[in-house]
């Protein structure tokens, strides 16, 4: 079992315009290649949790977030970072009803432990927003998040970068 860094991605590792559905949208946030590379570089596992309500509402596919998912790893790779894995909630409560897999909730990463070996409790959550890092708290795990709207929820770091955030969380996570 091997630490993971769990990162979210809209307004964590990409621009957040918005509801995405076309690849061209996908826009790195400064320092997010790097900041991925790093997680690599340290052997801890690197993945992605999304929660993309865009696809209930309509606005999007599976195939268009697909495409994006896509584009994201291509922008990585040319940055010399790779991700793991990504999972994504397609659900919005008010119209599929309620589901373990959007965030808060921890499905996902559980998910994510099983198919990947992540252990969880030695784990790491980085996200623009406390729902990003709530999963921590209930699994065992430590978390960041960047400097955003809102305060932080107890026991949860605050940094001003994804690349911050990173550094906090491979001073916290022991060696693999």
């Amino acid at each position: 079992m091997r630490p993971a860094v769990f990162l979210d991605r809209d307004g964590t590792l990409i621009e957040n315009p918005g509801f995405l559905s076309r690849p061209e949208q996908v826009r790195l946030l400064p320092g997010a290649a790097e900041a991925v590379r790093a997680v690599n570089q340290a052997g801890r596992l690197a993945v992605v949790v999304t929660n993309q309500s865009g696809i209930a509402r309509g606005l999007l596919t599976e195939a268009d977030y697909a495409s994006t998912a896509a584009r994201l790893e291509a922008l990585l790779a040319a940055g010399g970072a790779r991700l793991d894995a990504q999972y994504h909630c397609p659900h919005l409560p008010e119209l599929t009803g309620p589901c373990e897999c959007r965030k808060p909730g921890t499905l996902l990463y559980r998910r994510a432990a099983e198919e990947l070996g992540a252990d969880l409790a030695r784990s790491w959550w980085i996200g623009d927003a406390a729902r990003d890092v709530a999963p921590a708290a209930a699994l065992g795990g430590a978390g960041a998040v960047l400097r955003g709207d809102g305060p932080a929820p107890a026991g949860v770091r605050v940094a001003p970068t994804i690349g911050a955030a990173v550094a906090l969380a491979l001073d916290y996570l022991p060696a693999p």
